[in-house]
């Protein structure tokens, strides 16, 4: 089941997101900074336990992020990243967004979703909102993909 996230989902969702971050697959997120965002987070919900989470960020008036998409490996495969995936896109064209980005290492999985790999460059506002406090800054090697919302 995906639904909103919940201030005691914040602990699991940590620890499925560290799973990748060991292996820097991913950034690692500190508990206040999910605190402070989890308005953005979904979950996936099976048999009681949080299996995976996924946010979407807004960046500007039109542009959003898609970030912190995480499944528990014992789940993968299963179509979990991607009914994350669709409940932020859905929620981004809910809130008027034009545009939808992320940063991978998976370029193919967002690409069945119909996001288009895009040039890092392209994204200003991303690089001045969110980059800078990267401690890959400026040597990221993530594909920037980005999908256009029909409102």
């Amino acid at each position: 089941m995906i639904r909103k996230a919940r201030v005691d989902d914040v602990v699991a969702m940590k620890q499925i997101i560290n799973i990748y971050s060991k292996e820097e697959l991913m950034l690692p997120r500190s508990l206040s900074e999910m605190y402070e965002n989890i308005r953005d987070y979904y979950v996936c919900e099976i048999d009681g336990e949080v299996v995976g989470c996924c946010a979407l960020h807004v960046v500007w008036e039109d542009l959003a992020e898609i970030l912190a998409l995480a499944v528990n490996p014992k789940c993968a495969r299963k179509g979990i990243g991607t009914k994350l995936v669709l409940a932020c896109l859905e929620d981004a064209e809910n809130l008027g967004m034009k545009e939808v980005f992320a940063l991978t290492y998976v370029p193919e999985f967002f690409e069945t979703l119909g996001f288009k790999i895009v040039d890092k460059n392209s994204l200003p506002r991303k690089i001045w909102s969110g980059c800078l406090k990267c401690p890959k800054f400026p040597d990221c090697n993530e594909v920037a993909v980005l999908k256009s919302i029909n409102s």
